[in-house]
């Protein structure tokens, strides 16, 4: 063969080999790039003045001071409150006017003598205690509500934490699909040159194409989760629109893990002691304890008291008529008592019984759900902990020694190829396991009644 088609043979191949070189280099420096903190907030897309990257306190505070739900608890506490000092006051008295004993023939005041203007006052006086026991069911019902009123708080605030920690899932996932689709489209371009010239086959290019769409496919999905929880955020921060201009939902801080104890002893005694929902229960027994000693008052009779002053004309001949007063005491019989008071305690016992059911079945939950997310918190951390010390570093490290190796083709594209897409499903597990961590944390602080106030 002769030496210039030799040559011509040759060229084609080195070009495609230094080809190959250059962006095998590029890809280590992306990875390089990439791999500088795969939670650092610098690794956020780009936002506008209107979205500014915010932590998750700041956000959760914002919550407490806007989100509606939040401001209607507040308001039935504060109703609740003033209908304590209403229960245990008496009932208004009533005052009377008129005339008695006015004949029909003549309608004179002064042909009768019991015949006067009378002015009286009347007073219903409840039998001693029912008054005191009413305003302390009233009381414990206020209690009640306002423990109601934490749990709201708490449990708006786990919700925007975990909208918050799933925004930020979405964000950092999105940017790992965009990284992980550059450098494969750089793959693409090595492949497609390699296969120009024979020096690779048509399946690795197919090959790159196919994780390319698997790729395309992903952030389609990313993409329309995230305007999902963002108008759920947005929805839990009370945010509306600002002169025509849509509401914009925050941008979260990049997702890390910091180890929290978790000892379940401890948290189960701060639940007791400290959960609004078991406070409220717990002020429920006592309200409906002392709603039983009410009913059992019932048996006793309340009093009606009664004053009038009556004033008499003089008689038609001069002589005069002294004026009269009136002081009367009735009570009512409570006689239907089976009909009437007896189903009254009755009711009383079994309200008593159901919140004590309440709340056994409650503390079941609380220590249930404890157990889960302790389990969950201490998994997903462990795992978080593996990918920072083990899995990711040396995944990267594949990769690295897989682009080494493929640049003097001792590794075939299809192992690039693995290598590269392994490490872009452990990153997207790393980000997934940090965020259920975080979840986890966020319901834990819910079930132990930890207050951001």
């Amino acid at each position: 063969m002769p030496a210039f088609q030799r040559r011509a043979i040759a060229w084609p191949g080195l070009f495609v080999s230094f080809l190959a070189f250059l962006l095998a280099g590029a890809l280590v420096a992306t990875n390089a790039r990439a791999e500088s903190g795969t939670t650092a907030p610098d690794r956020l897309p780009a936002v506008t003045s209107a979205a500014q990257i915010m932590p998750v306190e700041v956000v959760v505070a914002e919550a407490l001071q806007s989100n509606p739900e939040i401001a209607g608890a507040r308001s039935a506490r504060d109703a609740a409150r003033e209908r304590v000092s209403p229960a245990g006051s008496l009932e208004d008295p009533m005052f009377e006017a008129g005339v008695l004993n006015a004949p029909l023939s003549s309608l004179s005041f002064r042909r009768e003598d019991m015949t006067m203007k009378m002015l009286g006052l009347s007073q219903k006086l409840p039998f001693p205690g029912k008054r005191d026991l009413r305003r302390q069911v009233a009381a414990r019902e206020a209690d009640a509500v306002g423990y109601a009123y934490q749990e709201t708080i708490n449990r708006v605030v786990l919700d925007v934490k975990a909208a918050y920690f799933d925004l930020a899932t979405v964000i950092e996932s999105t940017h790992l699909v965009e990284k992980t689709r550059q450098v494969l489209e750089q793959f693409l371009g090595i492949a497609q040159a390699r296969y120009a010239v024979g020096r690779s086959s048509q399946a690795d290019v197919l090959r790159a194409q196919t994780q390319l769409s698997r790729l395309d496919n992903e952030l389609i999905r990313l993409d329309q989760e995230r305007p999902v929880i963002e108008a759920e955020l947005i929805r839990l921060l009370g945010r509306r629109a600002d002169d025509g201009a849509p509401a914009v939902a925050p941008v979260p801080e990049g997702l890390h893990s910091r180890e929290t104890p978790l000892p379940m002893d401890t948290l189960r005694e701060a639940a007791f002691a400290e959960r609004p929902q078991l406070l409220a229960l717990q002020t429920l027994i006592a309200r409906n304890e002392k709603a039983l000693d009410l009913a059992r008052r019932e048996y006793y009779p309340d009093f009606d008291v009664r004053f009038s002053y009556g004033q008499r004309e003089d008689t038609l001949d001069g002589f005069n008529r002294d004026d009269m007063v009136s002081l009367t005491v009735g009570v009512n019989l409570p006689i239907w008592r089976k009909s009437k008071l007896a189903p009254q305690v009755a009711e009383a016992i079994a309200m008593r019984r159901q919140a004590s059911a309440m709340y056994a079945a409650q503390e079941n939950e609380v220590v249930a759900g404890l157990r889960q997310q302790i389990a969950t918190a201490e998994q997903s951390l462990k795992s978080a902990r593996v990918y920072e010390t083990g899995i990711l570093p040396q995944a990267r490290l594949t990769v690295e020694s897989s682009v080494a190796a493929y640049k003097v083709d001792r590794v075939d594209f299809l192992t690039l190829l693995d290598s590269q897409m392994s490490l872009f499903d452990y990153e997207i597990s790393y980000v997934t396991v940090v965020s259920n961590y975080n979840k986890a944390i966020a319901e834990i602080d819910f079930l132990t009644g930890k207050s951001e106030q």
